[in-house]
């Protein structure tokens, strides 16, 4: 029975309300207990991580990484992504289906599975595809994908606009207690669009996405998760018109959750002044004001999840012209160090508020192992640096996508020991001894 044992770190658990100094046994994949010395008899034959000055927290979970196996191994692999996963502190991730062919039957959630099992680093949870090849016309066998693993529903990049599809979709997921996820943009504002619609779009002369299409199609989501009792989570909420709706529709009770990744409540559209395809994003990088509503809403916990919205793209692909590139940037390896430099040395977030939202939420919104130090629960854990201070560079990313807006950023913090299952994955920094 292989066990682990933890001393001297800050454990923060946001399910228990945990907040302290002191140890953690890890026995046979679970958490054993607490405060454990290293001479207790229970430690005998542990391996012993000094964690001083580091933060224990319940492992990172991630909510629509794509990892693009099958179909784009050009991009990403499962091997890669999930290697990549575990560099940026994550021991779950739950990986989207807009894949070739997509993620719509038993079979292809099996296959992603068997690869993550493969690959043996982070687990990863299926997100099944809501409509049968994405398509939108006809709901996909909910059922039959639920019984194969699936723990969540979503066409991803292909929004939902198909409001009677939608209503449909909530009602069978609910019978399962999934929930469905949406990207909320109106396609038919946004088609042809390069970056946000601002001022800075009209002095390039570049076609816009309105923050209209996202206020509009989370409107539309909210109304119909409340109409059904359906669970509805929101990719992202980029727009302070969009959080505000959410904001609102929390107030009456409808059960809707919803995202935010780094890019968005760190950049703006400023940032296309450059022409430069690594800073073009769907959702795109919006205003000042949107970022700054953003942040408030993070505050006040209108988002509930910190996604890494990873989007791996081949170079060549994103060294097109701006129209021509792709949407999307790698975000699994920076997620963490740019929370903790925007959002938790700004003062912005606490440690517990933020580990809420990269794991906690994430766990309970998909219903999967992890997000919690429990005694008894799965032994995910991550272990945070949060002084180690690194430069984001593109070489040195495990991903095999270069496609950061981060790139040559300084940040700080950084994980240094993830466990998964109570198998230490990957370890940096500490001191490691035989109890």
């Amino acid at each position: 029975m292989s066990r682990i044992l933890i001393l001297g770190g800050r454990l923060i658990d946001p399910d228990q309300g945990i907040d302290r100094v002191g140890s953690l046994l890890v026995s046979d994949g679970h958490i054993a207990a607490y405060d454990i010395p290293a001479d207790h008899a229970d430690a005998e034959g542990a391996v012993v991580i000094d964690a001083a000055d580091r933060i224990v927290a319940p492992g990172l979970i991630d909510i629509g990484p794509e990892l693009r196996e099958p179909g784009g191994e050009e991009d990403e692999t499962i091997e890669s992504g999930t290697a990549a996963a575990i560099a940026g502190g994550y021991t779950a991730i739950a990986c989207t289906p807009n894949t070739d062919p997509p993620i719509d039957t038993q079979g292809s959630v099996e296959f992603v599975l068997h690869q993550a099992a493969r690959a043996n680093r982070c687990r990863v949870h299926p997100i099944a595809c809501v409509s049968k090849n994405r398509a939108g016309e006809e709901l996909a066998e909910i059922g039959q994908l639920t019984e194969a693993g699936a723990v969540a529903f979503s066409d991803v990049d292909a929004p939902i606009h198909n409001a009677e599809l939608l209503r449909r979709a909530f009602q069978y997921c609910s019978m399962f207690d999934r929930p469905v996820l949406n990207r909320p943009e109106v396609i038919e504002l946004t088609r042809g669009g390069v970056m946000h619609d601002g001022d800075v779009s009209l002095m390039l002369g570049l076609s816009s996405l309105p923050a209209a299409a996202e206020d509009v199609m989370i409107s539309r989501d909210c109304s119909l998760a409340e109409t059904t009792g359906g669970r509805l989570h929101l990719t992202q909420v980029t727009t302070a018109g969009g959080t505000e709706i959410v904001r609102r529709a929390k107030h009456r009770g409808v059960h809707v959750t919803c995202g935010v990744s780094p890019p968005h409540f760190t950049l703006t559209d400023e940032m296309l002044r450059s022409f430069d395809s690594r800073y073009k994003l769907n959702p795109p990088l919006r205003s000042e004001m949107d970022r700054q509503a953003v942040i408030e809403a993070l505050a006040d916990g209108t988002i509930d999840v910190i996604c890494s919205s990873h989007a791996p793209y081949a170079a060549e692909k994103k060294l097109q012209e701006l129209d021509q590139a792709p949407f999307g940037a790698v975000g699994l390896e920076t997620t963490l160090s740019l929370v903790v430099t925007e959002l938790v040395a700004a003062g912005l977030l606490t440690w517990t508020e933020a580990i809420k939202k990269l794991s906690t939420n994430p766990a309970c919104i998909l219903g999967v192992p992890g997000g919690t130090l429990r005694v008894g629960a799965a032994a995910d854990v991550t272990i945070i640096d949060p002084s180690a201070d690194w430069r984001v560079t593109e070489h040195e990313l495990t991903s095999l996508s270069r496609n950061t807006p981060f790139a040559g950023r300084d940040v700080q913090g950084r994980a240094c020991c993830v466990i998964v299952n109570g198998e230490i994955k990957r370890t940096s920094t500490g001191t490691f001894s035989q109890a």
